[in-house]
């Protein structure tokens, strides 16, 4: 578990802001392009391509060109290991980082 939070910081980087959320959003309904995400955004064409090459360099979002467009769609095995990992890092296990005894402080609280 302990080597895979590093791959995952990209990713919640890459979600961690309110217009790739909202796109993310958009998505779920299907694939989509530049220009329909544009119309449910109030950005400029230039900010979106930033945004989108956050979510796709996360893996996040897929990208294909279909003649002069480029069309976006969500990469659904990325998101159910998102999904996944949130899952197993916010429940109890055996291998949680907390009962780690070498990273254990000897400090107690009251």
């Amino acid at each position: 578990m302990r080597e895979t939070y590093k791959q995952y910081d990209r990713l919640f980087k890459a979600i961690a802001d309110e217009t790739r959320l909202k796109i993310v959003d958009m998505l779920s309904c299907g694939e989509k392009c530049a220009c329909e995400l544009l119309s449910g955004l109030n950005i400029s064409q230039p900010t979106l391509s930033y945004h989108m090459k956050n979510l796709t360099e996360s893996g996040l979002v897929t990208v294909r060109k279909d003649g002069s467009w480029m069309r976006y769609s969500i990469n659904q095995n990325q998101a159910q290991e998102l999904i996944a990992f949130l899952a197993a890092i916010t429940s109890d296990k055996t291998d949680c980082i907390c009962k780690d005894e070498s990273k254990k402080s000897s400090a107690k609280c009251d």
